[in-house]
């Protein structure tokens, strides 16, 4: 029923290890608990947005509202799309894709979260190349940006194996503090040099025309 009435349901990305969806009820009640369960050392902190200052409950409940809320407002010209990824059928974390005009522009950014007991294995990687292959070969589009603390060497090192390049700084205001951002850019050229993670895409012709994507303008 929901993939009648929203047929982003419908759309799955898989990887040899990972399957990447729009999450139903249950799928994220399953993301919310590995929020609960923690995605990072409690004594730094890689977001930005401080969205993990939180107890485990509250962490729970934010993540499950989150991605209710990006179904709620989504627009073809302003979207982000929230993943839940699975690795051998359990959830392990979460893949965004978004963007604003993509019509106009062909540019989309990505961000994502993993669970603690499942970093480390190579898995990062492979979920951002999976959007990566949404992005430019289901979309179309022309390049895909990306942000990482300048002390979270494990998030850059996932940016530098996919070929993204440095495209500059900016300052945050985290935790009361002055953090340094490093802003990364990959264009289909370098994408299409480094891509080496099998990807395939179903349910995206079902939906095209909620990402603004139309003609997909290569």
């Amino acid at each position: 029923m929901e993939e009648r009435v929203w047929p982003l349901y419908a759309l799955h990305i898989t990887t040899p290890r990972l399957e990447l969806g729009l999450p139903g009820l249950a799928a994220l009640a399953e993301l919310a608990g590995v929020a609960a369960a923690g995605v990072h050392d409690e004594a730094r902190m890689p977001f930005s947005v401080p969205w993990t200052d939180a107890s485990p409950r509250e962490r729970e409940r934010a993540t499950f509202q989150h991605v209710l809320g990006t179904v709620a407002a989504w627009r073809p010209e302003d979207w982000t799309l929230s993943l839940a990824v699975r690795c051998e059928g359990e959830v392990v974390g979460r893949q965004d894709l978004s963007a604003r005009d993509f019509a106009v522009t062909r540019e989309a950014g990505t961000g994502s979260w993993l669970g603690l007991a499942h970093q480390g294995r190579g898995i990062g990687t492979e979920m951002r190349a999976a959007v990566l292959h949404l992005a430019f070969e289901g979309l179309g589009a022309r390049c895909v940006t990306s942000a990482a603390m300048a002390d979270n060497p494990a998030s850059r090192r996932v940016s530098d194996k996919l070929g993204y390049r440095f495209d500059g700084v900016d300052v945050a205001a985290v935790r009361g503090s002055a953090r340094t951002l490093h802003r990364l850019r990959l264009s289909r050229a370098d994408w299409e040099a480094r891509r080496g993670v099998p990807v395939e895409i179903r349910g995206l012709e079902r939906c095209r025309d909620l990402f603004g994507a139309g003609d997909d303008g290569r």
